[in-house]
């Protein structure tokens, strides 16, 4: 039983360390789903509270996995976990069985999951952590108590720091499509030959003559031609399910437009020259002190090595006119959904350089570079 205990404190260690690590990674894109979450229970007053509850959750989770480890508190420990995962386990079950959240974000977007597989996840890690919970006392440390006093003292500096950190410079690492590296003109794309979503439609048919009715799908349909015999006749709308998942692009929904509507997404991503992009997908809340050192970067660049500078916002056309006005910004403006200005860039404002489509560098407000270190490391060689 020993070793069985020892092997759940692993297992479940380790994965609680694992999540909330990744989480903390982006502690923005985890604000954003439990505001999916405030939303389905009507909690939207909880909204401004989502960044500091994703930040301080996924410290909890870390510094109950790794005191799980050490062996210190073990009592406090076990009930910590074990409440932990019976919420997590009413979430995933609940976005599953109503089908409202349909990624959990329990690993953030490192590994995506559906609602069933975070709900079975949760399930086996209930098992686990049940044992660890029958067996608590019997937890002994690993260390001196003054020792694990220290290590857990550490582990707590690391665990919030490192949310602030990233929220403040963005994630350490990147798993969006929209990383440094990536082209975005090859994540829209649909390659030849690649599958769709394949769907199932089930018709609901009644006999005219003798009221009987049946239920069959599109190709039971068509294989008994049955819709050759007038007697039957589908009644109500037809159902469809979704059967097998087709191919779909990493990035679906950005479309970038101007003031009237008219589409240039293909125009600016596919620049073959240095562009600089400016992030904010929400105008009224960006940090205008960096707005004004953003424009003032953008103005040597223009100036000196003919860098077109473009602002993104989801903000109406009005309202961003008169903020390009007040700021005397150099930058044209263009216009796009805040869903995937959000994951562009984890900060409002951020900026990306840009060139034929391919994301070369990107910088939160709180890192912005020199103009010297621009020229120095992407523009010696050009004209």
């Amino acid at each position: 039983m020993k070793a069985v205990v020892w092997i759940c404190r692993i297992a479940v260690g380790l994965l609680f360390i694992f999540s909330g690590l990744i989480k903390a990674n982006d502690p923005l894109g985890f604000s954003y789903k439990l505001q999916e979450y405030f939303e389905v229970f009507h909690l939207m007053f909880l909204n401004p509270l989502a960044l500091t509850t994703a930040i301080i959750l996924c410290a909890i989770e870390m510094l109950l996995g790794f005191a799980l480890l050490i062996g210190t508190r073990a009592n406090a420990v076990a009930w910590g976990l074990l409440l932990l995962i019976f919420f997590f386990g009413f979430l995933t079950f609940y976005s599953a069985f109503f089908k409202v959240v349909q990624t959990c974000g329990c690993f953030g977007d490192a590994i995506p999951l559906t609602p069933w597989q975070s709900f079975s996840k949760d399930m086996v890690l209930l098992a686990l952590v049940l044992v660890i919970f029958v067996k608590r006392h019997t937890i002994q440390p690993l260390f001196l108590t003054h020792l694990s006093n220290a290590l857990f003292a550490g582990a707590v500096v690391f665990s919030f720091g490192f949310g602030l950190y990233t929220y403040n410079f963005l994630p350490v690492i990147d798993f969006l499509p929209y990383k440094v590296g990536a082209n975005l003109l090859d994540e829209m794309k649909t390659p030849p030959g690649a599958k769709p979503d394949e769907y199932e439609i089930t018709y609901q048919l009644k006999n005219k003559q003798t009221g009987a009715t049946r239920s069959m799908t599109d190709k039971e349909y068509m294989k008994t031609g049955i819709w050759k015999d007038a007697n039957w006749q589908v009644v109500g709308n037809p159902e469809s399910r979704l059967v097998k998942k087709g191919f779909e692009p990493k990035i679906r929904d950005l479309a970038i437009q101007d003031a009237q509507g008219t589409n240039y997404t293909q125009e600016l991503l596919g620049s073959p020259f240095y562009n600089l992009v400016i992030v904010a997908y929400d105008l009224s809340h960006t940090d205008e002190q960096a707005i004004a050192r953003i424009n003032a970067l953008a103005v040597n660049l223009t100036d000196n090595y003919n860098i077109r500078t473009v602002l993104l916002t989801s903000n109406s056309a009005p309202d961003a006119t008169a903020f390009a006005k007040k700021h005397h910004l150099i930058s044209e403006v263009y216009y796009a959904d805040g869903v995937p200005l959000k994951t562009i860039v984890r900060a409002n404002p951020g900026i990306l350089l840009m060139k034929g489509g391919t994301v070369v560098a990107k910088w939160h407000y709180h890192s912005l570079p020199k103009y010297d270190d621009i020229v120095k490391h992407y523009l010696r060689q050009q004209p």
